[in-house]
């Protein structure tokens, strides 16, 4: 083989690992495209949800799935209205509801569907029991902003321009204490570590209404004056403000004195097992 030959084969086999690295980067695009797509929608919809602040809803933003340490909830409000577990599609086609059925062209999507009742029922599962009726699901379609149904299990799904008129159209069943209170509750449930070694913690980005300075003596407490103060919003885990304790299920409260309960045992056990030691070892040469 020539010199001339030589270069030929090298430049050849150039060329050959240049197509390859191509079309490999091109597959990577093209992997990352859907997911790029989706975050975008989800921005789009979180912004849109965002409206509903100043008209006191609380917003949580890509929380944990209860029940599930590697999922999460796209959005969850907490309002007047009640809790909505926001579900975000990205789908593109005709999309619509009829007859109760969501339909993708010419398929059900009875999955999603199912998808938005079962995470429904996984924020449901951390709230107290007199407002776990009052959480309803409602998937919303970012590609698709003219939309609205309601299905036959009474899942809504909205699209960006119909979603913040559909949740603002639900009846008031909270005041503006049990609201701030159930902020506070889901604010740390759905962000705290679900298993060891697992991080399931999720950016929180919440509303600018806070929990107020104190709890309320009960769930049912009447709605706050129209005059009462409300202090400046509160980034991060609003835990933080130390206002919605006198919300949290019951089996929070008794934790502590559980644990307490736990040491005087192992104390009770030492002492124990002292005796047994001196009645066995020391007792019988006691008098030698």
């Amino acid at each position: 083989m020539g010199a001339g030959d030589g270069k030929a084969e090298q430049s050849r086999l150039a060329a050959e690992r240049v197509a390859r690295l191509k079309r490999r980067l091109d597959e990577a695009e093209g992997a990352t495209k859907p997911w790029d797509a989706d975050a975008v929608s989800e921005k789009v919809v979180a912004d849109k949800l965002g409206e509903l602040v100043p008209r006191g809803w609380y917003v949580l933003h890509d929380v944990h799935w209860p029940g599930r340490p590697k999922a999460s909830l796209d959005h969850v409000l907490v309002g007047p209205g009640g809790v909505v577990v926001v579900d975000c599609k990205n789908w593109t086609g005709e999309v619509r509801v009829l007859s109760g059925v969501l339909w993708q062209g010419r398929y059900a999507r009875t999955q999603a569907v199912e998808g938005a009742l079962a995470q429904c029922a996984a924020v449901s599962s951390v709230v107290s029991p007199p407002y776990r009726r009052l959480v309803r699901p409602l998937i919303c379609m970012a590609a698709q902003p003219d939309l609205f149904g309601v299905t036959a299990s009474d899942v809504a799904v909205a699209g960006t321009q119909r979603v913040v008129g559909a949740i603002e159209a639900l009846p008031q069943v909270l005041d503006q204490q049990a609201v701030a209170g159930l902020y506070a509750q889901l604010g740390q449930d759905l962000t705290h570590e679900q298993e060891p070694g697992i991080m399931a913690f999720r950016h929180v980005r919440p509303g600018t209404v806070v929990p107020p300075a104190a709890p309320p003596a009960n769930a049912g407490a009447p709605a706050a004056r129209s005059g009462s103060s409300v202090r400046p919003a509160v980034r991060g885990n609003p835990s933080a403000a130390g206002t919605g304790e006198g919300y949290r299920p019951a089996g929070h409260r008794a934790a502590p004195k559980a644990r307490r309960h736990g040491t005087g045992g192992a104390g009770r056990l030492a002492l124990l097992a002292a005796f047994v030691i001196f009645a066995v070892y020391i007792l019988p040469y006691w008098g030698q």
